[in-house]
């Protein structure tokens, strides 16, 4: 039997197509199969400890919009948490959630414990809508709402207390506002009713 340069090169191509070369190329299709039939993360995901004990579940509101702002005791914008009341008292029978979410990442301004935070948000300001257990949420451990909103909104992050996302009734993040911005700015009350509908 006489062999010829084609016959060697096909011998050749068979032997490097060994079972394991073959698998390479399979296994990202097999591992971004699952992936395709996935649907994206939503905020409605995520939960939060309450300050005093509980789960604020942010899965209890899908469909409605969610407030969700990064707040401290000791900081300028501290007397935004009477804002983010009157927003509390007058949308939330049309479905908007308020959640407070203490933090002391940006300059050490809720190093308090939970009794100091409710004292200032719930006794200083009347504040009575949801309020979570202190967490990060930025560097090396934020909490998950925060990392996943992070990757939702990567050039809005927050950069100091009050930092505000609106998330929408899609459970995406439908706006996002800064410090600076007051919760009874015209524009926070303009996502809020183009979320809830027409006033």
């Amino acid at each position: 039997m006489v062999l010829d340069r084609r016959s060697i090169l096909a011998g050749v191509a068979a032997l490097l197509a060994s079972p394991a070369g073959a698998q390479t190329p399979a296994a990202p299709a097999a591992a971004a199969a699952p992936a395709a039939g996935m649907t994206r993360v939503t905020a409605y995901a995520f939960a939060f400890a309450g300050l005093n004990g509980g789960q604020i579940r942010l899965i209890e509101h899908a469909g409605k919009p969610i407030l969700i702002v990064n707040t401290a005791s000791r900081c300028g914008f501290t007397p935004q948490y009477g804002g983010l009341q009157e927003l509390w008292t007058r949308f939330r029978d049309r479905g908007l959630l308020v959640v407070g979410v203490p933090s002391n990442d940006f300059g050490n301004q809720e190093p308090g414990g939970a009794d100091e935070i409710a004292k200032t948000a719930n006794v200083a300001f009347g504040a009575t809508f949801p309020l979570a257990a202190k967490v990060e949420v930025k560097g090396a451990n934020p909490h998950p709402f925060y990392k996943w909103a992070s990757f939702e909104r990567p050039f809005e992050v927050p950069s100091w207390n009050f930092h505000k996302y609106l998330i929408g009734r899609d459970g995406h993040v439908a706006a996002t506002f800064p410090a600076e911005v007051e919760p009874t700015d015209p524009r926070v009350i303009a996502a809020i009713t183009r979320e809830l509908g027409a006033e």
